[in-house]
């Protein structure tokens, strides 16, 4: 009967399964990222940037 009256938490945070789709998410992004920042053109970019910054 106490428990009648009592109101139940809000959802305030992740359950197991969102955090999983979460993780799952950012790990394919870092993959992505990683697929992109490893391709010639863009570390040609990166280099050119660097050795102007440095000279």
């Amino acid at each position: 009967m106490a428990a009648r009256g009592r109101r139940l938490p809000a959802d305030a945070g992740m359950n197991t399964a969102e955090y999983a789709v979460g993780t799952l998410a950012a790990v394919a992004f870092a993959g992505v990222l990683m697929k992109v920042l490893m391709s010639d053109p863009v570390q040609g970019a990166l280099t050119g940037i660097i050795t102007k910054a440095l000279n």
